[in-house]
């Protein structure tokens, strides 16, 4: 019999699961080419679930459901928190834009939208190696379907073919990590695996070999370098409003994955996979960086980005213990976790630009595309260089303190090598403000393409102007939301 505490640990995975079948049944007597009512009901479903999900992680409490399967958790909460809100902000950006492109015959898009954040849910909140698979395998089974949306479209069938193949390649390497690891502990409980790998008494050679797997199956679902090489494909094929759900809130379920394997599964090994992400850390910013300065299209430009961002949020992770000590770094997760807050919020405001961009039989994926904008629309021209001056981490804006607290955190463990690569860091930072600052360029300073104005749905111009709005207050007052991410990474890990 299941008790009564393992369904309040999910009462918000309950009532997504059940909306997303109501919805789907509910879209089948919807007329309208639009879809209107489905996409009241499903951000109303949002609403709701980002609202249970904040009193949850307010509450501060953990707790256990299931025989231990699944785990509630500050940490956990919030991430699931910010996901939904942000899958809310992608549905509401990409309406519009789906609607002009015949995307919306069907309420497929809302309700394989639903599915895919019911799978960062359980990942987000999976004790267990099986638990975390599954919501995996939820989450990247929507995602194949939501990039091949647009049937009639070679492209998007194309980068949705080299998402599944490249996607299953990586599911396959993750599983025959965990698999190892449950071969050699002999359970699949993340606690007793940190027991067990912690007794010094399981094959060391085995233990690594597992996590050499696991970590790779982290890095292609985080999209880091060697692993990344989906990312440009992938975010140039997929319809515009679909890679901004795939390069949004599917980052924070990587991070919390990464968390739940890496820190409260397998510290004990962290002298082995330091060095992993070491490598992974360094080839992302190189890569990212450099690649991304002879891009001309734009959507490839941000996966380039993205690379680069993925390899800062690994520079957080790396400290692994505090030195001298056991104990987890709680600092410098709790400075990737505000790196992967802000670089959602910043993504979302800058596809919301591209986006509104788009018009009905022309895609705005070229940086001439962009030229002129401050002539044609002003506020836009301004939102989209406030989004590219916090990726490129100039202050203040929200990506500066960002990428001032990883480094903190690096520089502060006192090692010279960290130290070393806080540097390399610092100057593949300013290799890749280039490309974001040729981009502003385009905007003020080349002449327009076309004299069309930029028209935008009242709802979407509301989220826009809050979503810029956030990243210009964050970056003013960043205090509060670094005191939430640390906060919830101690009382998680310190539970």
């Amino acid at each position: 019999m299941i008790d009564k505490l393992s369904w309040v640990t999910t009462y918000p995975e309950a009532i997504l699961l059940a909306m997303a079948c109501v919805i789907a049944l509910f879209d089948l007597s919807v007329t309208s080419t639009r879809r209107t009512a489905t996409y009241v009901l499903t951000l109303l479903t949002l609403a709701v679930v980002a609202v249970m999900q904040a009193v949850y992680a307010d509450s501060e409490q953990t707790l256990y459901g299931f025989g231990g399967l699944i785990v509630s958790d500050p940490m956990g909460n919030w991430l699931k928190c910010f996901a939904t809100v942000a899958m809310f902000v992608t549905l509401v950006y990409g309406r519009p834009y789906a609607a002009d492109r015949d995307m919306l015959r069907g309420g497929e898009l809302f309700t394989l939208s639903l599915f895919a954040l019911l799978g960062m849910f359980v990942m987000i909140s999976g004790n267990n190696f099986l638990i975390i698979y599954l919501g995996l395998e939820l989450l990247t089974l929507s995602s194949y379907a939501l990039v091949a949306l647009r049937r009639d479209h070679a492209t998007s069938t194309e980068a949705a073919m080299k998402y599944f193949v490249l996607g299953a390649l990586a599911s396959g390497f993750l599983l025959y990590g965990l698999s190892m690891m449950y071969g050699a502990t002999g359970s699949m409980d993340i606690g007793q695996v940190f027991k067990a790998v912690g007794s010094g008494q399981v094959n060391h050679q085995v233990l690594v070999f597992g996590l050499v797997f696991i970590v790779a199956g982290l890095a292609f679902k985080l999209g880091v370098v060697p692993f990344h090489m989906w990312v440009p494909d992938v975010y140039q094929g997929a319809p515009t409003a679909v890679t901004l759900m795939i390069g949004g809130a599917p980052k924070f379920a990587a991070f919390a994955i990464a968390i739940r394997l890496l820190v409260e599964g397998l510290l004990p090994l962290a002298i082995d996979w330091q060095q992993m992400l070491v490598v992974l850390s360094v080839g992302s910013l190189l890569v990212g960086n450099l690649v991304g300065v002879v891009q001309t299209n734009l959507k490839r430009l941000l996966a380039y980005s993205t690379i680069s961002q993925m390899g800062f949020v690994l520079l957080g992770l790396i400290p692994g213990v505090v030195a001298g000590t056991t104990l987890p770094a709680a600092n410098a997760y709790s400075s990737a976790m505000f790196y992967v807050v802000t670089y959602v919020l910043t993504t979302l405001a800058t596809f919301g630009v591209i986006l509104l961009l788009a018009r009905e039989g022309f895609e705005s994926e070229e940086i001439s595309d962009l030229a002129g904008l401050n002539q044609r629309s002003p506020f836009y021209a301004a939102v989209m260089s406030v989004c590219l001056f916090s990726m490129a981490g100039i202050p203040p804006l929200m990506g500066f303190y960002a990428k001032l607290s990883v480094l903190q955190a690096l520089v502060t463990t006192g090692e010279t090598g960290y130290l070393v690569l806080a540097v390399f860091a610092v100057i593949m930072s300013l290799i890749g403000a280039f490309y974001y600052l040729r981009v502003v360029k385009v905007m003020y300073f080349d002449q327009p393409l076309t004299a069309t104005t930029v028209s935008a749905p009242a709802d979407v111009r509301v989220v826009l102007s809050l979503n810029a709005g956030l990243i210009l207050v964050l970056g003013l007052v960043p205090g509060g939301l670094m005191a939430l991410c640390a906060r919830a990474i101690v009382r998680t890990l310190g539970s």
